[in-house]
């Protein structure tokens, strides 16, 4: 099941990076708001389908939950539209490592606070690490994107 979940994961990166470069070409033409919001009709769409056929939760329960575990559905729509803004200046994998990078420094905190009712996860030098290599890895695909941009500017010229 573990293999399977990671796959599954995978596939969901993959989707996404699909997502943010088509997003980010349409919002060229389109507009930045209205390509995310296209985004949030197709989905909530695709969903209310779903749910029709398949789904065996608790719609309801959603009018009982603390208003604070309601603001998730904002943070998505600002994460969108961020990475629908980000994609056309500077590409999809930086984007993609800048959100990443931010998810994960966001990720470890509420581990080590056990912010929002989650597991207490103590921030150790392994974690640390690997917030060093995100750094890295961002700093890299920068410097890669700096000098295909200066490449570009010379082609032009």
């Amino acid at each position: 099941m573990g293999s399977f979940m990671i796959l599954f994961t995978l596939l969901g990166g993959i989707t996404l990076s699909a997502q943010s470069s088509i997003n980010g070409t349409l919002s060229r033409k389109a507009g930045s708001l209205e390509t995310t919001l296209l985004t949030f009709i197709t989905g909530t769409l695709f969903l209310a389908l779903y749910l029709l056929f398949f789904g065996n939760g608790h719609l309801g329960a959603l009018f009982q939950a603390p208003k604070w575990q309601l603001s998730a559905a904002f943070l998505g729509t600002i994460y969108l539209l961020l990475t629908v803004i980000a994609v056309p200046k500077i590409g999809v994998i930086a984007a993609n490592i800048s959100g990443i990078a931010g998810q994960l420094v966001a990720g470890i905190l509420i581990d080590h606070f056990g912010w929002f009712n989650s597991l207490e996860i103590h921030l150790d030098g392994k974690r640390i690490l690997a917030l060093g290599f995100m750094a890295v890895s961002l700093y890299l695909i920068y410097l890669g994107n700096k000098r295909s941009a200066a490449e570009k500017a010379k082609v032009a010229v």
